[in-house]
């Protein structure tokens, strides 16, 4: 297979792509959501020995969801290591001591062009209000948890449960 034509259906806060794909002699027509490349993280806070998620409402889920920090690779010349500390300043107030990848991953390529890169994050240092940046409008509020809160919450954003599990794992093998 191969996609032979590329057409733009909509362009707003995100884009909407029409790809035609070649299947053996046989045209397809497939739609492909584009909200570009993602960065995100799951942030331990060492001095109050806390993991900080954020909560906000997210219009895919019709609701507000728990999640890990995390936002667009949106910003001209900077890196994926650049732009999740940013959003770890914008979103939950904390300067980052220590990064460390996880996954990069596609969540859902049947449908989505989206590309997510994960990572762990150490931070000790508040530097900043957090709850997201002000020309943003995210309405974000910050949430604190215990690892013992942590694996008994109830995650329904598939980056999150990526990132809980990871740390779960990491942290059973050291035992």
């Amino acid at each position: 297979m191969n996609i032979t034509k590329r057409k733009i259906l909509h362009d707003g806060h995100y884009k909407l792509s029409e790809l035609t794909v070649d299947a053996d002699g046989k045209e397809l027509k497939r739609e492909r959501f584009e909200p570009g490349r993602a960065v995100a993280a799951l942030v331990y806070d060492t001095a109050r020995q806390r993991y900080l998620f954020v909560r906000q409402f997210r219009v895919g889920a019709e609701s507000e969801l728990l999640e890990v920090a995390a936002g667009m690779l949106d910003k001209e010349g900077e890196g994926p290591e650049d732009a999740i500390r940013r959003e770890i300043d914008e979103e939950l107030g904390y300067a980052v001591d220590h990064l460390e990848p996880i996954a990069s991953f596609y969540p859902s390529p049947g449908a989505t062009s989206e590309y997510i890169r994960l990572y762990y994050a150490e931070v000790s240092k508040k530097i900043g209000e957090g709850g997201g940046a002000a020309d943003e409008d995210e309405g974000i509020t910050v949430v604190s948890f215990t690892w013992e809160e942590m694996i008994r919450t109830s995650f329904e954003d598939a980056k999150t449960l990526m990132a809980v599990q990871w740390i779960q794992l990491r942290d059973t093998q050291k035992d």
